[in-house]
């Protein structure tokens, strides 16, 4: 028997009609959908996504992944869940793994992919890519990323504002993702590096509770929420 296909499937940020037409025609194929989930709490947003877009009778399998920088414990669930994937393949039948956004950028799929790949070789994976968190953001928001010879860098603030001081040199803007943990940290480097005012908060972009934040030299009141990116510029005001 032939190994089922393994489909990495962005279902975008969030707004379940920013959802590709080849991503729907896979989900309405596969005999499996996996997806990854804190375990810490089982919720996977990019199920949701999809669910409304699944065959009647598809198995919906949550791969719980931990929230930790343990590099051992991380190796470990990799590929405790790569093997579960591809247990499912060897039965000939073909599987989604739904990542909100796009599976090649900051997705947990990445780390299954090259786990299966280094591991079982023989599995085929085809990548179906999707609309991008700060591609929606600045859409919502109305603001151009590049244009003409600029360039515009994706970071992220996971570890805090590094990173930012790093590349604020040579680049034109910035878009600075997972800035909910170590939000006061970047702001106080937003602040020393004079980029407040060429800054916007985006919030839940799509998502009920949808945010956008323009001013933010005046300072919110508390840490924004975990789906929440920065667009920076280093020409002050974006419009």
């Amino acid at each position: 028997m032939n190994n089922g296909t393994l489909f990495g499937i962005g279902v975008g940020p969030g707004d379940p009609d920013l959802i590709t037409l080849k991503a729907v025609k896979v989900l309405k194929q596969v005999d499996v959908v996996f997806a990854a989930a804190s375990t810490k709490n089982g919720y996977s947003l990019a199920e949701e996504i999809a669910s409304t877009h699944l065959k009647e009778g598809v198995r919906i399998v949550r791969l719980g992944f931990p929230m930790t920088r343990d590099r051992k414990k991380l190796r470990t669930a990799w590929e405790e869940n790569a093997h579960t994937v591809v247990y499912s393949l060897r039965k000939g039948k073909d599987a989604a793994f739904v990542t909100i956004g796009d599976p090649m950028i900051y997705s947990t799929f990445g780390y299954i992919m090259r786990t299966i790949r280094e591991k079982y070789p023989d599995v085929p994976i085809e990548i179906i890519p999707g609309i991008t968190s700060y591609q929606a953001a600045a859409a919502a928001a109305g603001e151009v990323l590049a244009e003409a010879e600029e360039s515009f860098t994706v970071i992220s603030g996971a570890l805090g504002a590094k990173k930012l001081r790093e590349v604020i040199d040579h680049t034109d803007r910035v878009v600075m993702l997972k800035v909910y943990r170590e939000y006061k940290e970047i702001m106080d480097v937003l602040d020393q590096l004079d980029l407040l005012n060429g800054s916007v908060l985006v919030s839940r972009c799509g998502l009920d509770g949808e945010r956008i934040v323009r001013n933010l030299e005046d300072g919110i009141d508390s840490a924004p929420p975990y789906l929440s990116l920065l667009l920076i510029s280093k020409r002050g005001r974006w419009k």
